[in-house]
């Protein structure tokens, strides 16, 4: 009886999901997993000394991880009950950032890993996901409020600047972007009183003049010489025997060899280490050279219309909790996009960012793949009131 009522509650959770971004969700992780495989089967064996299918393997695990918990955990939680355990998420982030300084293992010239056995955990893809559930929370009771004090919305704006922080000085310069850009178009996307938003504004300008200050005058301190080679973008292919033209350019060379339809599934030429990380940053240039240009506009064109329907789904939300929690969503996707192609075609400095669901990565693919599992919650908490106000006004 009681495996036959979870099985009738699972089904009608799953009646009123969002059937086209699930699709998308499924599809892209399967693709993912296959360029994975493709991407890394080299480098695995030549590079790290491991079997073929080591990355896929992890993936898999990763997402199968994502997946389950996303089903049976975050389908069932309704989102009222993240107050409980929000601001104990945001400092839980802020508390394992610090500790990076002490217990932090080095990787990529920055100090931005925690290694527990054969598993390293990155803290700061996970403040992403957590900021986003804590301006929801916090901003939902906010609005509640008779009487708000007129700063008490600039408390989590200092505690996410605190993270913005901590997160630079890794350093990660692609993290501390991503950050400030999903808590600074947040803001601008919550209803407030007008006097409210010229104090977010005013402090906003100060912190800008503060952050220009200190970049002119500690910024050889805050980035490496790693990253700071990384500033130098501009026609990589120049520069091919230095490591700051390397790598884009090797990306270059494999969309070229790509054309229009591919040179086959696991007939890239680039995996063989010309490109070192292309399972991560690099993996949308070995599936143009694969699979081709047309599939890779397809892949654009699907990741636009995940876009569009988490932005649907936001919009049509009931609670503004609902509403920040899909748009922050939409934000943490659209940024990490951006930021993986135009760096991959050098429009922008290269930054080691992953691409959504495509890139291996265990800590960006479990909070990707959740972060979409609680969108799809807002969109069940969204047709089951719609519902009840249908049943309320017959």
């Amino acid at each position: 009886m009681i495996l036959l009522s979870i099985g009738e509650n699972m089904k009608k959770l799953f009646g009123k999901l969002d059937k086209p971004l699930l699709l998308l969700t499924v599809l892209y992780s399967v693709l993912g997993l296959v360029m994975v495989f493709s991407s890394s089967s080299v480098s695995a064996v030549s590079r790290y000394n491991k079997s073929s299918s080591y990355f896929f393997v992890r993936q898999l695990l990763f997402m199968g991880v994502s997946y389950i918990a996303g089903i049976f955990v975050i389908l069932r939680m309704p989102t009222s009950k993240y107050k409980y355990f929000a601001p104990l998420l945001i400092l839980g982030v802020i508390a394992s950032l610090i500790g990076l300084r002490i217990y932090g293992d080095v990787g990529n010239g920055a100090l931005s890993w925690y290694k527990v056995g054969p598993i390293k955990i990155q803290p700061t893809e996970f403040a992403k996901s957590f900021i986003i559930i804590y301006l929801a929370v916090y901003f939902n009771s906010y609005i509640k409020k008779k009487n708000p004090q007129p700063l008490a919305f600039l408390k989590p704006l200092c505690l996410c600047g605190l993270i913005c922080g901590l997160v630079l000085l890794q350093p990660d310069l692609g993290g501390a972007v991503i950050i400030g850009g999903i808590v600074f178009f947040t803001f601008f996307s919550i209803p407030m009183a007008k006097n409210h938003k010229a104090v977010f504004v005013k402090v906003l300008g100060v912190g800008a003049i503060v952050a220009a200050v200190a970049a002119i005058y500690f910024g050889g301190d805050l980035l490496n010489s790693y990253q700071m080679e990384r500033l130098n973008f501009r026609k990589p292919c120049t520069r091919y025997t230095e490591e700051t033209g390397y790598q884009v350019c090797n990306g270059f060379i494999a969309i070229h060899n790509g054309g229009l339809k591919g040179v086959g599934l696991g007939n890239s030429t680039q995996k063989y280490l010309y490109l070192p990380e292309a399972h991560t940053d690099f993996i949308f240039a070995i599936l143009v050279e694969e699979l081709g240009v047309i599939v890779a506009i397809l892949v654009i064109l699907g990741y636009v219309y995940m876009l569009y329907r988490i932005l649907k789904i936001s919009k049509e939300a009931e609670t503004l909790r609902g509403s920040i929690l899909c748009y922050g969503t939409f934000l943490f996707l659209l940024f990490h996009i951006l930021v993986n192609l135009l760096g991959m075609l050098a429009l922008i400095p290269l930054t080691g960012v992953p691409l959504p669901l495509m890139s291996y990565g265990g800590s960006f693919t479990v909070n990707t793949i959740i972060m979409l599992f609680i969108v799809q919650r807002v969109a069940v908490e969204n047709k089951t009131i719609k519902q009840r106000r249908e049943i309320a006004a017959l």
